[in-house]
């Protein structure tokens, strides 16, 4: 009896590479298979253009407005100053002209709207120039490091499913089964392999009831298969509380001696030649029990 973990991804998707096959010996962490893995690698360099972006817009809110940017909007308020001042100026003179009948209350009101329009620039030009000497705004900045932040968070992530595409031994031992092939999709549910845990090997015999005493835990047994002479080591490591093939009706001391007892049996000195499903046979001094 050996004792199986099985490999699967942790991540779905179609199989690229496989490298080993059945009967090959791995160790834990040894690569045994990958996932074709062009999606996430696009996936991370957009990801990284984007970090790139946010850190930029990050950067210059900690630094501030730059010089050359505060002089051009000084530039640019003087420039609608003076000309939201001689709007003003045509304003005041065409209303006077008004009131003589020099001039029409059309002409008065177009002067009057230039005017607006050109205070309104004057005032928008100075809102800006003051955003600009004072910088970026606590909240502003918070906000670039949320982004910041999220874009690191997803790409960390993305890094974790990328690295889900390749399946490593879980344990040592031997392949014993492969159950799929490239090209073939696959998701976590999927088993790839079964491994054989070589460290591992039982014997599971059974034992009547008379025999109990000689098959306690921790006793030590030999035992022999038929496919060669050499003598194996054991030690008696689990017996069951249960008899099992019980008859429905126990009414005789004879009958119970027919029950039997599960037991399981380490080998201490296994090999290689000892394989899954042999049988063997189990010395219990002074007596010996056949497992098939």
């Amino acid at each position: 009896e050996v004792r199986e973990a099985e490999a699967a991804f942790r991540q779905s998707g179609r199989i690229n590479e496989i490298l080993v096959d059945e009967g090959s010996i791995v160790k834990k962490g040894d690569l045994l298979a990958t996932l074709e893995t062009d999606t996430f690698s696009q996936a991370l360099s957009n990801l990284d253009a984007e970090i790139a972006v946010a850190n930029a817009e990050l950067t210059k809110l900690n630094s501030g407005t730059r010089a050359e940017e505060i002089a051009l909007a000084q530039a640019n308020v003087r420039q609608t100053e003076a000309i939201y001042r001689n709007a003003e100026e045509d304003y005041r003179r065409q209303a006077s002209l008004l009131s003589s009948g020099s001039v029409s209350e059309k002409l008065v009101h177009g002067a009057r709207t230039t005017r607006d329009v050109a205070k309104a620039n004057f005032d928008a030009a100075s809102s800006t120039l003051t955003l600009k000497r004072n910088g970026a705004r606590r909240e502003d900045i918070a906000v670039g490091q949320r982004r910041v932040q999220a874009v690191q968070a997803t790409r960390s992530r993305l890094e974790t499913a990328l690295e889900d595409t390749r399946l490593f031994a879980p344990i040592d031992g031997v392949i014993s089964s492969r159950n799929k092939e490239i090209g073939a999709l696959v998701t976590p549910a999927n088993t790839i392999f079964s491994i054989s845990i070589r460290s591992s090997i039982y014997v599971r015999a059974y034992v009547s009831e008379p025999m109990l005493g000689r098959a306690a835990v921790g006793t030590l047994v030999q035992l022999k298969t038929d496919s060669r002479d050499k003598i194996y080591q054991g030690r008696v490591a689990f017996v069951s509380p249960r008899a099992e093939f019980t008859p429905k009706t126990v009414e005789t001391e004879d009958l119970r001696s027919d029950q039997v007892y599960r037991i399981r049996i380490i080998v201490t000195d296994a090999d290689s030649a000892l394989l899954q499903g042999m049988p063997v046979t189990v010395s219990i001094a002074p007596t010996t029990a056949t497992v098939r």
